[in-house]
């Protein structure tokens, strides 16, 4: 039996028990794993990692444990700079896109109301969610640790909070997002890009006092949703506020 030591920093003790914890502490290991086979045994999803030193050189996820080795792994620093650092994945994908899974729709449509491209299915698949990630270069947003530990999946973000705001927050934080707000610029429903209508284009579609008192229209290409700065706007206005403070 051998004995390695390893040191988790910031965020990615969320996903170690609480003893373990911004703390020192030894794991028993066998034969030869990788780092990332030990890591992941650990609970922590490899795409949340973007750094690993052992014995304070940095080494990829292929590092085959040696006994006594003591290492330290780092979280992705997607909005900080460490330029002069070694990486252990792709660099971050400053063009944000993002998948959410199943279980994220709310997140999903506030990502959107905020302008941010942002795909969602209500009866997604973990293997369509990879797929189309690793296709279209976008970010895994998911409640599953398990998603993450693909080897597959290349860019993912654990959301730690249950609750849609929280979680809203969690994301804008996490990935620096408060400078790349476009709002009402995204349709909440399929998420296509909003595009100017004439009101004469949409008249026939409008109800009477709809007609009378507005004439800025907005059309979404993907379903044809009709936008215009009625209550529904108002709603959506108090909305991003919160989105915006929270």
């Amino acid at each position: 039996m051998k004995t390695s030591y390893f040191r988790f920093y910031e965020e990615l003790n969320d996903f170690l028990p609480a003893a373990k914890r911004k703390q020192t502490f030894s794991c028993a290991f066998r034969g030869n794993p990788s780092v990332k086979d030990i890591i992941e045994s650990l609970g922590v999803p490899h795409v949340e990692v973007d750094l690993i030193l052992v014995n304070r050189n940095p080494v990829d996820f292929s590092y085959k444990l040696m006994d006594e080795d003591r290492i330290s792994v780092y979280p992705v620093f997607e909005s900080l700079d460490i330029s002069g650092v070694t990486h252990l994945r792709a660099k971050p994908l400053r063009i944000l896109r993002f998948i959410a899974d199943a279980h994220l729709g709310r997140l999903a449509r506030y990502l959107r109301l905020c302008g941010f491209d942002t795909f969602y299915e209500k009866d997604i698949t973990d293997e369509r969610i990879i797929k189309i990630s690793g296709s279209e270069k976008r970010i895994i947003l998911t409640r599953d640790k398990i998603l993450l530990k693909n080897n597959l999946v290349t860019h993912g973000y654990w959301v730690r909070s249950e609750d849609p705001l929280k979680q809203f927050r969690e994301i804008r934080l996490r990935l620096d997002l408060n400078k790349s707000f476009d709002p009402f610029s995204r349709c909440l429903e399929c998420n296509s890009l909003l595009e100017d209508i004439s009101k004469e284009e949409v008249a026939e579609t409008l109800l009477p006092k709809t007609k009378q008192y507005y004439d800025i229209f907005k059309k979404c290409p993907g379903c044809n949703r009709v936008y215009w700065n009625g209550s529904h706007f108002e709603n959506m206005k108090k909305q991003l506020d919160i989105l915006r403070l929270q």
